[in-house]
């Protein structure tokens, strides 16, 4: 059973899944971050790749990619982050998530094997589509890892089979038609489609995108088995600098989840 499985099976509640970008502002600050997250009530840590072009991300998580960039922010770094995260915590599942192009440049095998190597859990590739991802799977799959597909508002159920077809971990629920950090998600019509994808699949279905308060966390709560959020985390962390600051938003958040 991976730390996957194991979250959402101990679970008596939505997980909370917090994002920020590996390497922002700095490495060391933020290493000192993500070390904090589990106990302010993070379930599982969704750690962003930085890269150039981000285009599913909105300005606050763009920024931040830019930022840790110019703080030298690299594939090789990220990975370290996670080996020195696993040094203190090896119950916390972490998934990476980000685009095509530095995997590609670092190698489909490679990565894979750095990557379980350094604790990580799973992956979300964002502009890899299930026809074009059968390398990258296979290379996932030989070393453990997760492939954790996105699923849209405009996903129907024909396309729904295809990307369930290797998907593992759980289903990442893009919930609105938009880029990260934009205006939340209606609730009402979310819910339908949701049901319909439950009827295909048992993976957890985590919700994201305009998720941003307690009260959007626990609304989302009420038909996802976790609830992602990262741009608020992202700004909060940008303007305060500060890793308690943060903590106390992600106990706020997580308290929203629980019963």
């Amino acid at each position: 059973m991976t730390r996957l499985d194991r979250i959402f099976k101990s679970l008596d509640r939505p997980a909370l899944v917090t994002f920020t970008t590996a390497g922002d502002p700095d490495h060391d600050k933020s290493l000192a971050l993500m070390k904090a997250l589990p106990g302010a009530g993070a379930d599982i840590i969704e750690l962003g790749m930085p890269f150039t072009d981000p285009m599913a991300d909105g300005p606050v998580i763009q920024l931040a990619s830019q930022r840790a960039l110019e703080a030298g922010a690299n594939m090789r770094r990220t990975l370290e982050m996670v080996r020195a995260f696993r040094e203190d915590n090896q119950d916390t599942p972490v998934v990476l998530m980000g685009y095509a192009n530095p995997v590609m440049a670092y190698g489909f095998e490679a990565f894979a094997k750095d990557a379980a190597d350094a604790g990580v859990d799973g992956t979300i590739i964002v502009d890899i589509p299930p026809e074009e991802d059968a390398e990258l799977r296979a290379a996932l799959s030989a070393h453990g890892l997760s492939m954790i597909r996105l699923i849209t508002p405009t996903t129907d159920e024909k396309r729904l089979m295809k990307l369930l077809d290797g998907a593992g971990g759980f289903l990442y629920y893009v919930s609105i038609t938009g880029v990260t950090g934009a205006a939340s998600a209606n609730l009402e019509a979310l819910e339908p489609h949701i049901e319909t994808i439950r009827k295909h699949t048992d993976l957890p279905i985590a919700i994201g995108f305009g998720i941003k308060t307690p009260e959007d966390a626990a609304r989302m709560g009420r038909v996802g088995n976790a609830v992602v959020v990262g741009s608020s985390i992202v700004e909060n962390f940008k303007e305060t600098q500060d890793v308690s600051a943060v903590a106390d938003q992600v106990r706020a958040l997580s308290g929203a989840l629980r019963p």
